[in-house]
């Protein structure tokens, strides 16, 4: 037996010596995603079912705060990778999440009464700011966090997964009941984010190892130029018409909630079943967290991007071809595997491809950025298709984009890694 065999783990006792840290993550994803599955999931159906907005509408309240979450990317990324694992900037997003249910019930609600753009900036700017933005901070925090400790950001990632699906589950039952008990659910978790936060004390011993190793010499620091200098590299804009691509996925993935509700008679039991269906969709997507990343591992970073986009091109293309119920949920659960593969392979394919003392800025500005750019500008365009062409055209229409993308993607990411890096953490 030869030394690597032999000092081999098993997945459960690496999971046994992570010590809490990952634990805490762990539990701080599957709070930050209650949170934010309560008063988004059902975001579409409340403005159409209590406000009466119509697509255009709804696509421009997604519009603004695609627009927050755009420009507060770079500043997000770069203050985090200042930051390096201090909590500054995750604190006030857990303030943001805890401030949820009276800034729905007293801020946004009021601005609606009063005027559809007011209170549609309103509900954009908060949105922005606490989740559209805020994920992409808390999720490079884990993955820097991993990196050095010893685990999968994906078998973290993925009790953000469960902690959605769960939450989703019984939203679509609370909507029919009191909308305002989903925001109220939203705080709670918000408070409890905040709450374990404290408990991720970056001063124990574990934790001030993980600092001095992005503080030694052999780690690169980021700096403002070297931002700059990103643009100027071929290999960046390859990953940027890659996420042109898959951006599309969050734009179809917008109003779908309102595509499913409206092949059901009484417009209550649709919101109902869409929770299920949504509950059922993200479990599945908590199966192929865990997994992703020994698949990404085993195909390479590239490979694993182009399968995630050949998986969004079907889905959203057969929502546009299948007009059954029972056949559009089947496409709707296709997201399961998508999602996971575009999260891991992204990643890694970051960390292997460019500086990794940089990964907070890169995917805040090459996947979050890019992603709320096609957001902000196809979400009121796609709206008001939905009203004019239908929710089937338009989706044919989405499909054929991110076909292109990824035809473009084979030639253009690169399968090398920078020397020194590896894909596989375990």
């Amino acid at each position: 037996m030869t030394e690597a065999t032999a000092t081999k783990k098993s997945f459960l006792e690496v999971l046994k010596g992570m010590g809490k840290e990952y634990y805490l993550l762990s539990a701080m994803l599957f709070f930050f995603f209650v949170s934010w599955a309560g008063c988004y999931s059902l975001l579409a159906v409340w403005l159409q079912q209590y406000w009466h907005l119509n697509g255009a509408q709804i696509g421009f309240a997604y519009g603004v705060f695609s627009v927050t979450a755009l420009l507060l990317a770079p500043v997000y990324g770069t203050i985090q990778d200042r930051l390096i694992l201090r909590r500054h900037l995750l604190f006030f997003v857990g303030v943001m999440l805890a401030l949820c249910g009276p800034y729905y019930i007293f801020v946004i609600e009021p601005l609606l009464q009063i005027n559809v753009i007011v209170g549609s900036v309103a509900l954009g700017l908060y949105m922005g700011f606490g989740f559209q933005a805020g994920i992409g901070a808390l999720e490079s925090y884990t993955e820097r966090f991993g990196r050095v400790a010893g685990f999968e950001f994906g078998h973290a990632r993925m009790w953000g997964t469960l902690g959605w699906a769960s939450t989703v589950a019984i939203t679509g039952i609370l909507i029919n009941i009191n909308p305002h008990y989903n925001f109220y659910l939203s705080t709670v978790a918000g408070l409890i984010f905040m709450a374990l936060l404290i408990l991720l004390n970056t001063s124990e011993q574990f934790s001030r190892k993980m600092l001095e190793h992005y503080k030694s010499d052999n780690q690169k620091k980021t700096s403002f130029n070297e931002i700059i200098n990103l643009l100027k590299i071929p290999a960046f804009w390859a990953v940027i018409v890659w996420v042109l691509g898959s951006s599309m996925y969050g734009v179809y993935d917008q109003q779908f909630m309102n595509y499913f509700v409206s092949k059901f008679e009484d417009p209550g039991e649709g919101a109902q079943m869409y929770g299920f269906l949504n509950s059922t969709q993200v479990f599945i997507e908590t199966i192929c967290t865990f997994l992703a990343p020994f698949v990404v591992n085993k195909i390479g970073a590239k490979n694993g991007l182009l399968v995630a986009s050949t998986i969004m091109f079907c889905r959203i293309g057969l929502s546009g071809l299948v007009d059954s119920t029972w056949a559009i949920a089947a496409v709707k659960l296709m997201h399961g595997p998508e999602v996971p593969m575009v999260m891991i392979s992204f990643f890694k394919y970051i960390t292997t491809r460019f500086n990794p003392a940089m990964s907070a800025t890169i995917y805040l500005v090459g996947l979050t950025m890019i992603s709320q750019v096609v957001s902000a500008i196809l979400a009121p365009f796609a709206g008001h298709l939905y009203d004019t062409w239908g929710f089937g055209h338009t989706y044919l229409m989405m499909a054929a984009f991110v076909l292109v993308t990824t035809i473009i993607s084979v030639f253009a990411l690169s399968s090398k890694t920078l020397p020194g890096t590896k894909e596989a953490n375990i």
